[in-house]
């Protein structure tokens, strides 16, 4: 289900896309819903950059991350499998290991139509 993101969310991204003016895909014209999704498909150049973009968040605000992800507000959906380790490994040392096997738990039950 499409949310609205949260002021929180916005300054996430932001963060992540100082570059973005906007919070929009530009091919759509729709605003995002996700902060992952369209950092992975839509502004990194690569995964590289994506992980260099994902290394600036704070230890809190993964842990807000982490939270919406668990929650299902965070779609992990069209992630590539190593954005999704890359995201996962950022929860293990900033929040914990056992939040990042459950997030790889639901990437990996979500790609396979379980969820």
């Amino acid at each position: 289900m499409p949310r609205d993101l949260t002021p929180a969310d916005i300054a996430i991204l932001r963060k992540l896309a100082p570059e973005r003016e906007g919070i929009g895909c530009p091919g759509s014209g729709h605003d995002f819903h996700s902060i992952l999704p369209p950092l992975s498909n839509h502004i990194a150049v690569d995964n590289e950059d994506f992980r260099r973009r994902i290394g600036r968040l704070s230890a809190d605000e993964w842990k807000y991350l982490t939270d919406r992800i668990l929650s299902g507000d965070e779609s992990l959906g069209c992630l590539p499998e190593e954005d999704v380790e890359d995201v996962a490994g950022c929860i293990a040392r900033h929040v914990s290991e056992a939040s990042a096997q459950q997030v790889r738990n639901i990437y990996y039950l979500s790609v396979c139509g379980v969820l």
